[in-house]
């Protein structure tokens, strides 16, 4: 049996090679439905239907409401923890706009080489940003004959929109210090997606960083917002569902297979993330 690894250097083509997008949307019966650390060379735009969503780009995390947009740029380590929410992402190639009009690239070229960076968060205060991204979002969903056309023009006014009204920055070089914590924060994530199913101790987390296992703990819950077993155990459980949905393998096989050496302390922490039991999860 071959088993899809949830991987969070998200490597991996887009849509197709003329229509490089992708389209999710998300509700609480969804295996993905906690969005794990992860990034892409691609760029993502993610617009919440309903309820609240805690999102976290590099180490900066906020929180995002119903209508609220979502603008992720290349290579950004993120993810999100919802709450009663459902939410939509586009995952885009940047570079299929560079390819359209030569006027246009040059706009999109200030955001591929980060001269500029597009706000992270568009809320009630930006209404013109918010309808464009609708009807983006719009179009994605309903894929009438002819969506591509409507979603390469809604895309293009959404960037006329941002720069139009200057709804950017100035790139600024990140302080070598805070880069430095992004990537020790990424390998970290690397680390344990290779090694969630091994019975992990505290320990082999911080030398994976060659850190003390004290500065460790603090390190990436100054970083995440939560400790670094509840990280992963959050992971091991993603991993679960996903393995719940897609397989009929036993709900102790799954268990044993993502790093629980005992079925009672994983339905309990099943049942901890998720609200339920393995057993009713996989029926649902």
């Amino acid at each position: 049996m071959i088993l899809q690894i949830i991987d969070q250097n998200e490597d991996r083509p887009r849509g197709t090679y003329e229509f490089p997008f992708e389209f999710h949307h998300i509700d609480q019966s969804h295996p993905r439905y906690v969005m794990s650390y992860h990034w892409h060379v691609e760029y993502e735009i993610i617009r919440i239907l309903t309820g609240e969503f805690t999102v976290t780009l590099d180490e900066k995390s906020f929180k995002a409401v119903q209508g609220d947009v979502i603008f992720v740029h290349s290579g950004i380590l993120h993810s999100g923890i919802p709450v009663n929410c459902v939410y939509q992402c586009i995952v885009f190639d940047m570079n299929v706009f560079l390819k359209l009009n030569s006027v246009c690239a040059d706009y999109i070229q200030k955001i591929v080489h980060q001269d500029i960076l597009i706000f992270h968060h568009f809320d009630q205060r930006y209404p013109d940003v918010l309808s464009a991204v609708n009807s983006l979002f719009q179009s994605m969903d309903e894929k009438k004959p002819g969506y591509e056309l409507s979603v390469i023009g809604q895309f293009y006014h959404f960037f006329g929109i941002v720069f139009g009204n200057h709804y950017y920055l100035d790139s600024q070089p990140k302080a070598r210090r805070d880069y430095k914590r992004i990537l020790q924060l990424k390998q970290v994530v690397e680390f344990i997606e290779k090694n969630y199913a091994s019975p992990l101790t505290l320990g082999q987390l911080s030398d994976s960083v060659s850190m003390s296992p004290k500065y460790f703990c603090r390190f990436f819950s100054e970083m995440t917002h939560q400790t670094p077993m509840d990280y992963l155990n959050r992971q091991r459980i993603e991993q679960a569902c996903y393995q719940l949905s897609t397989t009929d393998d036993s709900i102790t096989d799954i268990a044993y297979r993502n790093g629980f050496n005992d079925l009672s302390y994983f339905i309990r922490t099943f049942k901890k993330y998720k609200g339920t039991t393995p057993g009713k999860y996989k029926k649902s």
